[in-house]
């Protein structure tokens, strides 16, 4: 497929990084997911590299790469962490409306929890 082949750039002359087709990025570099998978961060460094899936009616599907050796561990969560974690989700529960913490994260297209959206129908 000759879409495949505008994909393939290891020197970067092309997209300015080096770039690959979709799975086919060499050893030794890994997605952001792929580093938290295995207990790792990117650390600060640069994108090293990038894999591209091309796509027909939009631009192509792009996920940056950076290297294995270069990436630091995880830092471990603190209690401050979690606290700060802790009020972040209770906010995200808590209705602007009514100010009781609801089960579920109050939806951003209402704004508020859904018995104070639609009030007729929890009444019913």
């Amino acid at each position: 497929m000759a879409a495949w082949g505008k994909c393939f750039d290891p020197t970067g002359a092309r997209w300015g990084i080096p770039t690959y087709p979709w799975r086919c990025a060499p050893d030794g570099f890994a997605t952001k997911r792929q580093l938290r998978a295995r207990g790792l961060r990117p650390g600060g460094q640069p994108v090293a590299a990038q894999v591209l899936r091309p796509r027909y009616r939009r631009g192509p599907l792009v996920a940056y790469l950076y290297r294995l050796d270069k990436a630091k561990p995880v830092r471990p969560m603190t209690a401050a962490k979690h606290r700060a974690l802790q009020c972040a989700m209770r906010a995200s529960r808590t209705c602007p409306q009514c100010r009781t913490e609801a089960d579920y994260v109050i939806p951003t297209s209402l704004g508020m929890c859904v018995p104070c959206a639609y009030p007729e129908s929890s009444a019913a």
